[in-house]
């Protein structure tokens, strides 16, 4: 049992899940689950009331109050008078949970159409408090392949959001898509990083994706910061 007067980090378990808050909850979990190839944990929904609204929007009513604005206009949704509601999906992927919301209007059913509030057009991750998702590639697989082959499954769907930077300059999409297959990652062969192959690519949704793969030194980098949390974790528990 963990010592409830230890350090913070001695209390936690790890990071339970991502959560991504969706335009289009059955667009987002077809390509977390048959693209991605994630697995359903568990769905949920139509939540709604003071203390889910407290929960969640708290922060963001008081700034409404500050700047004495409508708080819809600021992106806040009424779950507190059940004008809007909140619908949830789990995925389970082999080491993380990906958490799927989507905020509606009361009168739309249960995790479909779109979503009550308007995407954000302005997606780079430089602005502050961005976020992604990185997956982690397998040894054996071929980077530059996997993202082909993820951009041309997902076009398949109609899953036009979903774009892979390349490693060259690139001044159009006819450009992006007309770059040569070996463009599509960029692998680091020096210093700490050396053996960490990666590419930023948009989901379905507009969010921040990354997939990696750790190769050579990087991999062993990691592997040995495991081992060494895992023989702390057992030092402090002892």
């Amino acid at each position: 049992m963990a010592n409830p007067n230890g350090t913070l980090g001695a209390r936690l378990q790890g990071v339970q899940h991502f959560g991504i808050t969706v335009q289009n909850m059955d667009r987002a979990f077809e390509f977390y689950t048959e693209v991605l190839g994630g697995n359903e944990v568990m769905r949920d929904g139509d939540f709604q009331g003071e203390p889910i609204h407290n929960t969640l929007l708290a922060d963001q009513e008081i700034i409404a109050r500050e700047r004495k604005v409508n708080p819809r206009t600021i992106g806040v949704p009424d779950l507190k008078g059940g004008e809007q509601r909140l619908d949830v999906r789990f995925v389970q992927f082999d080491n993380v949970v990906i958490e799927l919301l989507q905020y509606r209007d009361a009168g739309q059913p249960m995790g479909s159409g779109d979503s009550w509030a308007e995407p954000r057009d302005h997606m780079s991750p430089a602005y502050p408090r961005s976020m992604h998702i990185c997956f982690y590639i397998r040894d054996d697989v071929d980077f530059n392949k996997f993202i082909h082959d993820l951009e041309v499954e997902a076009a398949r769907r109609g899953m036009t959001q979903v774009k892979a930077n390349r490693v060259v300059t690139v001044t159009s999409e006819q450009e992006r898509l007309a770059a040569p297959r070996d463009a599509n990652t960029i692998k680091i062969t020096e210093g700490k990083s050396n053996g960490w192959s990666l590419i930023y690519c948009k989901g379905p949704e507009g969010e921040q994706l990354e997939f990696v793969q750790a190769l050579g030194p990087v991999k062993k980098i990691f592997q040995e910061a495991l081992e060494a949390r895992g023989r702390g974790r057992s030092a402090t528990k002892g």
